[in-house]
Protein backbone atom coordinates (compact mmCIF):
# COMPACT_ATOMS: atom_id res chain seq x y z
CA UNK A 1 0.00 0.00 0.00
CA UNK A 2 1.21 3.46 -0.80
CA UNK A 3 1.55 6.48 1.43
CA UNK A 4 -0.57 9.45 0.40
CA UNK A 5 1.03 12.86 0.62
CA UNK A 6 -0.92 15.38 2.69
CA UNK A 7 1.75 17.98 1.95
CA UNK A 8 4.74 15.62 2.36
CA UNK A 9 6.65 13.30 0.05
CA UNK A 10 5.10 9.90 -0.68
CA UNK A 11 7.29 7.17 0.76
CA UNK A 12 6.45 4.35 -1.65
CA UNK A 13 4.76 4.11 -5.07
CA UNK A 14 1.13 3.02 -5.32
CA UNK A 15 0.68 -0.73 -5.26
CA UNK A 16 3.97 -1.43 -3.49
CA UNK A 17 4.50 -2.35 0.13
CA UNK A 18 7.34 -1.76 2.52
CA UNK A 19 8.48 -3.44 5.76
CA UNK A 20 6.55 -2.47 8.86
CA UNK A 21 8.10 0.44 10.69
CA UNK A 22 7.27 1.98 14.07
CA UNK A 23 4.34 4.36 13.90
CA UNK A 24 5.66 7.89 14.28
CA UNK A 25 2.57 10.01 13.70
CA UNK A 26 -1.14 9.44 13.86
CA UNK A 27 -3.88 11.81 12.84
CA UNK A 28 -6.81 12.05 15.21
CA UNK A 29 -10.11 13.50 14.08
CA UNK A 30 -10.15 15.25 17.43
CA UNK A 31 -6.98 17.21 16.76
CA UNK A 32 -6.77 20.46 14.86
CA UNK A 33 -5.82 20.10 11.21
CA UNK A 34 -3.30 22.92 11.63
CA UNK A 35 0.11 21.45 10.87
CA UNK A 36 -1.57 18.36 9.44
CA UNK A 37 0.83 18.33 6.49
CA UNK A 38 3.75 17.58 8.82
CA UNK A 39 2.38 14.24 10.01
CA UNK A 40 3.79 11.21 8.28
CA UNK A 41 2.01 7.95 7.47
CA UNK A 42 3.93 4.86 6.50
CA UNK A 43 2.28 2.50 4.03
CA UNK A 44 2.07 -0.30 6.56
CA UNK A 45 0.40 1.87 9.17
CA UNK A 46 -2.37 2.76 6.74
CA UNK A 47 -3.24 -0.83 5.85
CA UNK A 48 -5.73 -3.16 7.44
CA UNK A 49 -5.45 -4.03 11.12
CA UNK A 50 -2.91 -6.90 11.35
CA UNK A 51 -4.77 -10.21 11.34
CA UNK A 52 -8.07 -8.53 10.48
CA UNK A 53 -8.06 -8.32 6.69
CA UNK A 54 -10.14 -5.46 5.32
CA UNK A 55 -10.75 -3.85 8.72
CA UNK A 56 -9.09 -0.44 8.81
CA UNK A 57 -8.74 1.79 11.84
CA UNK A 58 -6.92 2.38 15.12
CA UNK A 59 -9.62 4.04 17.22
CA UNK A 60 -10.34 2.67 20.67
CA UNK A 61 -13.98 2.10 19.70
CA UNK A 62 -12.89 -0.26 16.90
CA UNK A 63 -10.09 -1.88 18.89
CA UNK A 64 -12.56 -2.75 21.64
CA UNK A 65 -14.65 -4.71 19.14
CA UNK A 66 -11.58 -6.49 17.77
CA UNK A 67 -10.54 -7.52 21.28
CA UNK A 68 -13.98 -9.08 21.70
CA UNK A 69 -13.50 -10.87 18.38
CA UNK A 70 -10.23 -12.33 19.69
CA UNK A 71 -12.07 -13.65 22.75
CA UNK A 72 -15.06 -15.25 21.03
CA UNK A 73 -13.48 -16.47 17.77
CA UNK A 74 -11.80 -19.64 19.16
CA UNK A 75 -15.07 -20.77 20.76
CA UNK A 76 -18.05 -22.18 18.91
CA UNK A 77 -20.46 -19.73 20.51
CA UNK A 78 -23.12 -18.00 18.47
CA UNK A 79 -22.46 -14.31 17.87
CA UNK A 80 -24.96 -11.52 17.21
CA UNK A 81 -23.41 -8.46 15.59
CA UNK A 82 -25.30 -5.19 15.99
CA UNK A 83 -24.55 -2.10 13.97
CA UNK A 84 -25.90 0.48 11.58
CA UNK A 85 -26.00 -0.22 7.86
CA UNK A 86 -22.58 0.16 6.26
CA UNK A 87 -20.47 -0.23 9.41
CA UNK A 88 -18.74 -3.45 8.30
CA UNK A 89 -20.62 -6.18 10.15
CA UNK A 90 -19.74 -8.75 7.48
CA UNK A 91 -16.02 -8.01 7.84
CA UNK A 92 -16.29 -8.62 11.59
CA UNK A 93 -18.09 -11.92 10.95
CA UNK A 94 -15.38 -12.94 8.48
CA UNK A 95 -12.70 -12.05 11.06
CA UNK A 96 -14.39 -14.29 13.65
CA UNK A 97 -14.42 -17.17 11.16
CA UNK A 98 -10.81 -16.58 10.10
CA UNK A 99 -9.60 -16.75 13.70
CA UNK A 100 -11.62 -19.85 14.61
CA UNK A 101 -10.88 -23.56 14.32
CA UNK A 102 -13.25 -23.57 11.32
CA UNK A 103 -11.11 -21.15 9.29
CA UNK A 104 -10.26 -23.82 6.68
CA UNK A 105 -13.94 -24.70 6.27
CA UNK A 106 -16.56 -22.76 4.28
CA UNK A 107 -17.72 -19.27 5.24
CA UNK A 108 -21.17 -18.96 3.70
CA UNK A 109 -23.12 -15.73 3.83
CA UNK A 110 -26.74 -14.89 3.12
CA UNK A 111 -28.48 -11.53 3.28
CA UNK A 112 -31.92 -12.37 4.64
CA UNK A 113 -33.29 -8.96 3.64
CA UNK A 114 -32.26 -9.36 0.00
CA UNK A 115 -34.17 -12.61 -0.61
CA UNK A 116 -37.97 -12.63 -1.03
CA UNK A 117 -39.58 -14.24 2.02
CA UNK A 118 -41.18 -16.94 -0.14
CA UNK A 119 -37.75 -18.09 -1.36
CA UNK A 120 -35.78 -17.72 1.87
CA UNK A 121 -36.66 -21.17 3.23
CA UNK A 122 -35.38 -22.82 0.05
CA UNK A 123 -32.26 -20.65 0.13
CA UNK A 124 -31.44 -21.62 3.71
CA UNK A 125 -32.49 -25.27 3.75
CA UNK A 126 -32.49 -26.31 0.09
CA UNK A 127 -35.17 -28.15 -1.89
CA UNK A 128 -35.83 -31.34 -3.81
CA UNK A 129 -36.71 -31.51 -7.48
CA UNK A 130 -40.39 -30.70 -7.93
CA UNK A 131 -40.78 -29.22 -4.44
CA UNK A 132 -42.40 -26.14 -6.01
CA UNK A 133 -42.95 -24.61 -9.43
CA UNK A 134 -39.56 -23.95 -10.97
CA UNK A 135 -37.67 -26.46 -8.81
CA UNK A 136 -36.28 -28.41 -11.77
CA UNK A 137 -33.45 -29.99 -9.81
CA UNK A 138 -32.37 -30.67 -6.25
CA UNK A 139 -30.52 -27.80 -4.64
CA UNK A 140 -28.61 -27.78 -1.34
CA UNK A 141 -29.29 -24.86 0.99
CA UNK A 142 -26.84 -22.55 2.72
CA UNK A 143 -26.81 -24.67 5.89
CA UNK A 144 -25.60 -27.70 3.92
CA UNK A 145 -23.00 -25.63 2.09
CA UNK A 146 -21.73 -24.31 5.44
CA UNK A 147 -21.48 -27.75 7.09
CA UNK A 148 -18.44 -27.89 9.41
CA UNK A 149 -17.93 -24.18 8.71
CA UNK A 150 -19.64 -20.87 9.47
CA UNK A 151 -22.94 -19.44 8.23
CA UNK A 152 -23.33 -15.67 8.35
CA UNK A 153 -26.98 -14.60 8.53
CA UNK A 154 -26.98 -10.90 7.69
CA UNK A 155 -30.12 -8.93 8.62
CA UNK A 156 -31.47 -11.83 10.66
CA UNK A 157 -34.29 -9.56 11.86
CA UNK A 158 -35.85 -9.80 8.39
CA UNK A 159 -36.47 -13.56 8.64
CA UNK A 160 -40.26 -14.12 8.59
CA UNK A 161 -41.81 -15.24 11.86
CA UNK A 162 -43.12 -18.47 10.30
CA UNK A 163 -39.57 -19.49 9.31
CA UNK A 164 -37.97 -18.70 12.65
CA UNK A 165 -39.11 -21.98 14.26
CA UNK A 166 -37.28 -24.01 11.60
CA UNK A 167 -34.18 -21.87 12.08
CA UNK A 168 -34.34 -22.39 15.84
CA UNK A 169 -34.56 -26.15 15.34
CA UNK A 170 -31.42 -26.34 13.22
CA UNK A 171 -29.56 -24.19 15.74
CA UNK A 172 -30.59 -26.41 18.64
CA UNK A 173 -30.79 -29.88 17.08
CA UNK A 174 -28.42 -29.43 14.11
CA UNK A 175 -30.94 -31.02 11.79
CA UNK A 176 -33.56 -30.04 9.19
CA UNK A 177 -35.35 -31.27 6.07
CA UNK A 178 -35.07 -29.84 2.59
CA UNK A 179 -38.27 -28.49 1.07
CA UNK A 180 -40.14 -31.40 -0.50
CA UNK A 181 -38.22 -34.05 1.47
CA UNK A 182 -38.87 -36.11 4.59
CA UNK A 183 -35.23 -37.09 4.96
CA UNK A 184 -33.50 -35.39 7.88
CA UNK A 185 -30.18 -33.69 7.14
CA UNK A 186 -27.52 -33.39 9.85
CA UNK A 187 -25.19 -30.39 9.93
CA UNK A 188 -22.66 -28.90 12.32
CA UNK A 189 -22.58 -25.17 11.61
CA UNK A 190 -21.52 -22.14 13.59
CA UNK A 191 -24.01 -19.33 13.04
CA UNK A 192 -23.03 -15.67 13.20
CA UNK A 193 -25.99 -13.33 12.85
CA UNK A 194 -26.09 -9.59 12.23
CA UNK A 195 -28.76 -6.92 12.28
CA UNK A 196 -29.32 -3.18 12.31
CA UNK A 197 -32.70 -3.69 13.99
CA UNK A 198 -33.57 -3.69 17.69
CA UNK A 199 -34.34 -7.40 18.09
CA UNK A 200 -35.25 -7.02 21.75
CA UNK A 201 -37.96 -4.56 20.81
CA UNK A 202 -39.11 -6.91 18.04
CA UNK A 203 -39.45 -9.67 20.65
CA UNK A 204 -41.64 -7.39 22.75
CA UNK A 205 -43.73 -6.57 19.68
CA UNK A 206 -44.12 -10.27 18.83
CA UNK A 207 -42.34 -10.07 15.47
CA UNK A 208 -39.27 -12.04 16.56
CA UNK A 209 -39.28 -15.24 18.62
CA UNK A 210 -37.84 -14.80 22.10
CA UNK A 211 -36.32 -18.32 22.12
CA UNK A 212 -34.53 -17.63 18.83
CA UNK A 213 -33.34 -14.26 20.12
CA UNK A 214 -31.74 -15.79 23.20
CA UNK A 215 -30.24 -18.57 21.08
CA UNK A 216 -28.37 -16.18 18.77
CA UNK A 217 -27.68 -13.56 21.45
CA UNK A 218 -25.06 -15.64 23.28
CA UNK A 219 -22.23 -13.21 22.55
CA UNK A 220 -23.38 -9.79 21.30
CA UNK A 221 -21.02 -7.37 19.53
CA UNK A 222 -21.72 -3.80 18.46
CA UNK A 223 -19.79 -2.36 15.52
CA UNK A 224 -19.37 1.42 16.03
CA UNK A 225 -20.65 3.88 13.46
CA UNK A 226 -18.10 5.95 11.56
CA UNK A 227 -19.13 9.12 13.42
CA UNK A 228 -18.09 7.33 16.64
CA UNK A 229 -14.55 6.86 15.33
CA UNK A 230 -13.67 9.99 13.29
CA UNK A 231 -9.95 9.47 13.88
CA UNK A 232 -10.15 6.44 11.55
CA UNK A 233 -11.40 8.48 8.58
CA UNK A 234 -7.92 9.47 7.22
CA UNK A 235 -6.83 5.82 7.38
CA UNK A 236 -9.97 4.69 5.56
CA UNK A 237 -9.58 7.44 2.97
CA UNK A 238 -6.07 6.30 2.10
CA UNK A 239 -7.15 2.65 2.08
CA UNK A 240 -9.92 3.31 -0.43
CA UNK A 241 -7.76 5.63 -2.54
CA UNK A 242 -5.09 2.97 -2.80
CA UNK A 243 -7.60 0.26 -3.63
CA UNK A 244 -9.40 2.24 -6.34
CA UNK A 245 -6.36 4.00 -7.80
CA UNK A 246 -4.64 0.67 -8.40
CA UNK A 247 -7.74 -0.73 -10.10
CA UNK A 248 -8.18 2.36 -12.30
CA UNK A 249 -4.46 2.84 -12.95
CA UNK A 250 -4.49 6.26 -11.29
CA UNK A 251 -1.65 7.81 -9.28
CA UNK A 252 -3.06 9.85 -6.41
CA UNK A 253 -0.25 11.41 -4.38
CA UNK A 254 -1.85 14.29 -2.49
CA UNK A 255 -5.07 15.15 -0.68
CA UNK A 256 -5.82 18.86 -0.13
CA UNK A 257 -6.17 19.83 3.52
CA UNK A 258 -9.63 21.29 2.83
CA UNK A 259 -10.73 17.95 1.42
CA UNK A 260 -9.56 16.03 4.47
CA UNK A 261 -11.24 18.56 6.77
CA UNK A 262 -14.54 18.06 4.94
CA UNK A 263 -14.23 14.27 4.97
CA UNK A 264 -13.45 14.23 8.69
CA UNK A 265 -16.22 16.64 9.69
CA UNK A 266 -19.01 15.02 7.68
CA UNK A 267 -21.43 12.82 9.66
CA UNK A 268 -21.38 9.86 7.17
CA UNK A 269 -24.90 8.54 7.88
CA UNK A 270 -24.13 5.66 5.49
CA UNK A 271 -20.95 4.89 7.46
CA UNK A 272 -17.91 3.20 5.89
CA UNK A 273 -19.85 2.05 2.83
CA UNK A 274 -20.84 5.64 2.03
CA UNK A 275 -17.24 6.81 2.47
CA UNK A 276 -15.99 3.97 0.26
CA UNK A 277 -18.38 4.88 -2.56
CA UNK A 278 -17.55 8.58 -2.23
CA UNK A 279 -13.79 7.95 -2.49
CA UNK A 280 -14.30 5.68 -5.50
CA UNK A 281 -16.10 8.52 -7.26
CA UNK A 282 -13.39 10.97 -6.18
CA UNK A 283 -10.68 8.77 -7.72
CA UNK A 284 -12.67 8.62 -10.96
CA UNK A 285 -12.79 12.43 -10.97
CA UNK A 286 -9.02 12.75 -10.33
CA UNK A 287 -7.01 12.49 -13.57
CA UNK A 288 -3.93 14.03 -11.94
CA UNK A 289 -1.93 13.36 -8.79
CA UNK A 290 -4.21 15.32 -6.43
CA UNK A 291 -7.52 13.93 -5.17
CA UNK A 292 -10.42 15.93 -6.59
CA UNK A 293 -13.26 15.03 -4.26
CA UNK A 294 -16.68 16.73 -4.65
CA UNK A 295 -16.67 17.81 -1.00
CA UNK A 296 -19.16 20.63 -1.61
CA UNK A 297 -21.78 17.92 -1.97
CA UNK A 298 -21.02 16.75 1.56
CA UNK A 299 -21.56 20.24 2.96
CA UNK A 300 -24.76 20.57 0.94
CA UNK A 301 -26.10 17.22 2.12
CA UNK A 302 -25.15 17.88 5.71
CA UNK A 303 -26.85 21.29 5.77
CA UNK A 304 -29.69 21.09 3.25
CA UNK A 305 -30.23 17.37 2.81
CA UNK A 306 -32.37 15.13 5.03
CA UNK A 307 -32.08 17.60 7.88
CA UNK A 308 -34.34 15.73 10.25
CA UNK A 309 -32.28 12.53 10.03
CA UNK A 310 -28.92 14.25 10.51
CA UNK A 311 -30.28 16.47 13.23
CA UNK A 312 -31.66 13.45 15.06
CA UNK A 313 -28.31 11.66 14.82
CA UNK A 314 -26.52 14.70 16.26
CA UNK A 315 -29.08 15.03 19.03
CA UNK A 316 -28.68 11.35 19.94
CA UNK A 317 -24.90 11.70 20.00
CA UNK A 318 -25.13 14.90 22.05
CA UNK A 319 -27.35 13.18 24.62
CA UNK A 320 -25.00 10.21 24.75
CA UNK A 321 -21.96 12.42 25.40
CA UNK A 322 -23.81 14.59 27.92
CA UNK A 323 -24.95 11.52 29.86
CA UNK A 324 -21.38 10.23 30.09
CA UNK A 325 -20.12 13.65 31.22
CA UNK A 326 -22.75 13.92 33.93
CA UNK A 327 -22.10 10.36 35.16
CA UNK A 328 -18.38 11.15 35.43
CA UNK A 329 -19.02 14.52 37.12
CA UNK A 330 -17.66 16.26 34.00
CA UNK A 331 -14.24 14.62 34.32
CA UNK A 332 -13.05 13.57 30.87
CA UNK A 333 -9.77 11.74 31.56
CA UNK A 334 -8.73 8.85 33.77
CA UNK A 335 -10.21 5.36 34.23
CA UNK A 336 -13.55 6.74 35.45
CA UNK A 337 -13.72 9.68 33.08
CA UNK A 338 -16.26 10.27 30.32
CA UNK A 339 -13.78 9.36 27.56
CA UNK A 340 -13.31 5.88 29.04
CA UNK A 341 -17.07 5.42 29.40
CA UNK A 342 -17.54 6.35 25.75
CA UNK A 343 -14.64 4.18 24.55
CA UNK A 344 -12.69 7.01 22.93
CA UNK A 345 -9.56 9.08 23.48
CA UNK A 346 -9.78 12.23 25.56
CA UNK A 347 -8.75 14.31 22.53
CA UNK A 348 -11.53 12.71 20.49
CA UNK A 349 -14.03 13.53 23.22
CA UNK A 350 -12.82 17.13 23.33
CA UNK A 351 -13.36 17.35 19.57
CA UNK A 352 -16.89 15.92 19.86
CA UNK A 353 -17.73 18.35 22.69
CA UNK A 354 -16.67 21.29 20.51
CA UNK A 355 -18.46 19.96 17.43
CA UNK A 356 -21.69 19.27 19.35
CA UNK A 357 -21.48 22.68 21.06
CA UNK A 358 -21.73 21.22 24.54
CA UNK A 359 -21.17 23.99 27.12
CA UNK A 360 -17.97 23.61 29.13
CA UNK A 361 -18.31 23.59 32.90
CA UNK A 362 -15.67 25.36 35.04
CA UNK A 363 -14.24 22.12 36.46
CA UNK A 364 -13.92 20.52 33.00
Amino acid sequence: MSAINFGWTSQTPLGETQPQVPFEGQYSGADSLDGFEEKDYSAEELSSVPGFEGIVGRSEALQRVLRQVEVVAPTDAGVLIHGETGTGKELVAQAIHNRSARRHRPFIKVNCAAIPSGLLESELFGHEKGAFTGAVMRKPGRFELADKGTLFLDEVGDIPLELQAKLLRVLQEHEFERLGSTRTQQVVVRVIAATHRDLKQMVEEGTFRSDLYYRIHVFPLTVPSLRERPEDIPLLVQHFIDKNAKRMNRHIETIPTRTMEALTNYAWPGNVRELQNFIERAVILSPGSSLRAPVDELTHEAVEGPQTQLSTLEEMEREHVLRALKESNWVTGGPNGAATKLGMKRTTLAYRIRKLRIPVRPQF
